[in-house]
């Protein structure tokens, strides 16, 4: 898979864009604040239909206009096809396959797949037990597209559910009102369960797959490391007694809700479910004898950056299994990294289908990873050579 033309319309600082793409590596090049990563970002909204820099649409449209229009020509499989989305903020997005219009702009997840490295990454390792949550969600929706309207349905369910906790809590017991709120409760716990084992049973499984991909990643990026030192698993909001399969989890769900009801009503927020999970990340060789310790906290910077890459190796290396090549972006991540961990790195991307590099100078950009150039300067993208 590879982007052979992207035209962007008022999207963050360029007013009109074309631009034609080789497969291979290409690099865009400039000083910080000239656009380069805005034109990475643009093909990475239309893989997962949000930004890996903010968590809303109206920062990606150009001061003084209300709406912004990405397009892109994708290769896949010697076929094109053109996939176009409409942001408007305020209002509903819409997209579009070959010009012609889609009911739901999420219609058309799945006909670009990304993988983006970036310096945010190490969010991932140090950061909330959210960022890591999102990883696993953004990587279920890229495998499989139908789980972004589960994903939807359960932040919907959550939302409804801790309202009415909060009424119910702040009502005088025994009152009407609390009455009414605890009889219509019981459907979204109904829901909540339903959807979230759902939603739990996907991310056990992705967690299974990705294992043995990250120890193979960390190994490749970390001095001296084996494939046996990094590890992850997942670590759910309650004990699910062996439960994997929906059904069970369903059950188990239900049950640990109505068990942890009274605190619920005392939080006015629920406890329990997918949202309260941990992505867990541990160094095998951290401590004394070989115990396993958590990433966060205990690892270098050197080790942090290493595990954050190995995730998206292991990201990378599952959705190729899945029999596609998806399009790899390195948004200015070699300036954040020593020389060995550039090269190593650039050595096991360089035979993606097609690489997208954002750098600061050329120097930055590994001979791994040498093809075509753009230099990006006052808003205006001219390929160099």
């Amino acid at each position: 898979m590879h982007v052979a033309r992207l035209s962007l319309h008022d999207f963050r600082s360029y007013p009109r864009l074309d631009l034609e793409l080789d497969a291979g590596a290409t690099a865009f090049l400039g000083r910080n604040g000239q656009g380069k990563t805005n034109l990475v970002e643009a093909v990475d909204y239309l893989s997962r239909l949000g930004s890996h820099r903010v968590a809303s649409d109206a920062p990606l449209v150009r001061a003084g206009t209300d709406q912004a229009v990405i397009s892109a020509a994708v290769v896949r499989e010697g076929r094109e096809a053109i996939i176009e989305v409409e942001l408007n903020p305020g209002r509903a997005n819409r997209a579009r396959i070959n010009r012609s219009q889609v009911p739901r702009p999420r219609e058309i997840l799945g006909l670009v797949r990304t993988v983006v490295f970036s310096p945010e990454d190490l969010t991932l390792v140090k950061g909330d037990p959210s960022d890591r949550r999102r990883f696993l969600d953004d990587l279920l929706v890229l495998r499989t597209p139908r789980l972004a309207g589960v994903r939807s349905d359960y932040d919907r369910v959550l939302r409804q559910r801790n309202s009415l906790l909060k009424t119910a809590g702040h009502a005088r017991r025994g009152s009407s009102s609390q009455e009414a709120a605890l009889s219509t409760l019981g459907v979204w716990d109904s829901n909540l369960a339903r959807i979230g084992a759902e939603l739990l049973e996907e991310r056990l499984a992705l967690v299974e797959g990705l294992r043995p991909h990250v120890g193979t990643a960390y190994e490749a990026v970390a001095r001296g490391a084996s494939r046996n030192d990094a590890h992850l698993a997942y670590r759910p909001s309650f004990d699910l007694g062996g439960a994997t399969r929906r059904d069970d989890l369903t059950t188990a769900l239900l049950a640990e809700v109505e068990r942890r009801r009274g605190d619920e009503l005392d939080r006015g927020i629920s406890l329990v479910g997918p949202h309260r999970d941990e992505l867990v990340l541990t160094l095998g060789q951290a401590g004394e004898g070989g115990t396993p310790l958590p990433v966060k906290g205990y690892a270098s910077h050197g080790e942090s950056w290493s595990f954050a890459l190995a995730l998206r190796l292991a990201s990378y290396d599952l959705l190729r299994a899945d029999g596609d090549d998806p399009i790899l972006i390195l948004d200015d991540v070699f300036a954040e990294l020593d020389t060995e961990r550039r090269q190593q790195l650039a050595e096991l991307v360089a035979g993606a289908e097609q690489v997208l590099v954002t750098a600061a100078v050329a120097a930055d950009v590994p001979e791994a990873l040498s093809g075509s150039r753009f230099l990006v300067a006052g808003g205006e993208v001219r390929r160099d050579g």
